[in-house]
């Protein structure tokens, strides 16, 4: 061998390669193609009116002010003038991180109804293609089981693919709440399954939020399944870089300063996911006590350390998920850094066992969700780690449902 071929920069266009490689022949497995996200008119349409809007003869607060100001203003407001905004702005307090939760639920539903009606009416334009008229009648499908009674509608927006959060539990209640952040091809269509029901976001919701009653039937849970954020749709180039994650690194922050109560929080960060948690880690409140990581492609860290967070690190592979084979690499923005369940990264390893592939981490049986839901609810010395020793539980007391063990 010649030394030109141990050359860095070979070394460097092999991993460029490689990295390009793996992109393609996944994007042969049944991920789509990147398209066009549109600007989230509706949303801000409403929010601007809300900038223009008065109640009680006063001007309305600057609908970016903190979660903390926004919640003062809204305790100085009688039930009818909240429930007033609500229906004068029903996107703008849907979507205001520090408005009352049951108050956001509300305000949703009215901008559910107004979005299935728009969508019926594109079901029936004759001006649309057929193409256009089917995809309409998809999202008027989807906004109706978004309505169904009992469904507690955090977050929505209608624009382009569609984004939503949904709560499941008490939110106001809980002692203890987690939050699923999912990856690529999250939007409104994708956010509920009835085939691979545990790999769209309300099937991991759901199923981590049962999983953690039975783990601890007398701790409060709440579980969010967030898909608030333009996640990338395929394996284009948005989910090799960090754009997408670093939209959604805010959000996800935005989120969490704006949940009630002093509740800790846990974080369950899947595939593009993980990268969206690893941006935000350093910005998220205290009370975010864990981020755990399953089937990720890196979280834009060389280590643990680097994610400058004082919450737990954990994090899970199953042996049969492909996103193994992904370069654990980042080089010129391509790429998500190490590999979390590597020795060296320093995340606290658990076990996946049974989980099948990368997208079964949340289905019932697996060692993959009894660890989730173990650590949703603080009883950390209950989990199984991915080696014979227990490594991962290294340094923790027992069950805590108030705070860090």
């Amino acid at each position: 061998m010649t030394s030109f071929d141990t050359s860095p920069q070979l070394n460097v266009w092999r991993a460029l390669l490689a990295l390009a490689v793996v992109f393609v022949m996944l994007a042969t497995t049944g991920w789509t193609a990147l398209r066009h996200q549109r600007h989230p008119a509706p949303l801000q349409a409403s929010l601007t009116a809300w900038e223009h809007g008065r109640i009680a003869g006063h001007r309305l607060p600057n609908p970016q002010s903190s979660p903390t100001r926004l919640a003062r203003f809204f305790a100085t407001l009688t039930d009818g003038q909240r429930t007033s905004l609500a229906r004068r702005y029903p996107l703008a307090v849907g979507n205001m991180n520090g408005a009352p939760v049951r108050l956001r639920y509300r305000a949703n539903r009215i901008a559910l109804e107004q979005a299935h009606k728009i969508e019926v009416a594109r079901r029936h334009d004759r001006r649309l293609t057929p193409s256009g008229q089917r995809q309409a009648g998809l999202r008027m499908t989807r906004l109706a089981a978004l309505m169904e009674p009992g469904r507690h509608i955090l977050a929505f927006n209608p624009a382009g693919p569609g984004r939503v959060a949904e709560v499941f539990g008490d939110l106001g209640r809980a002692e203890r709440i987690s939050v699923v952040v999912p990856g690529v091809d999250t939007d409104l269509l994708t956010f509920q399954r009835t085939r691979r029901t545990y790999s769209a976001p309300v099937g991991m919701a759901k199923s981590l939020y049962a999983a953690e009653r039975d783990a601890a039937p007398s701790t409060r849970t709440a579980v969010i399944a967030w898909a608030d954020y333009t996640a990338p749709s395929g394996l284009g180039m948005d989910a090799a870089t960090a754009m997408r994650a670093e939209d959604g690194a805010e959000r996800l922050d935005a989120l969490v300063r704006g949940l009630p109560g002093v509740a800790p929080v846990s974080l369950f960060c899947h595939s593009y996911g993980s990268v969206v948690c690893g941006i935000a880690a350093h910005t998220l409140p205290e009370r975010v006590a864990d981020i755990a990581v399953a089937g990720s492609p890196g979280m834009r860290a060389e280590n643990a350390a680097q994610l400058r967070t004082t919450a737990r690190v954990w994090a899970m592979r199953d042996a049969d998920d492909w996103i193994q084979d992904v370069p654990y690499l980042e080089l010129g923005g391509l790429g998500h850094g190490a590999d979390p369940v590597a020795a060296g990264f320093g995340a606290r390893v658990l076990s996946a066992r049974e989980a099948k592939g990368h997208a079964g981490y949340f289905e019932p049986g697996t060692d993959s969700l009894r660890n989730f839901a173990e650590i949703g609810v603080g009883a950390y010395r209950a989990v199984s780690c991915a080696g014979e020793d227990d490594v991962c539980r290294a340094g923790l007391s027992g069950t805590t449902t108030t705070g860090r063990a």
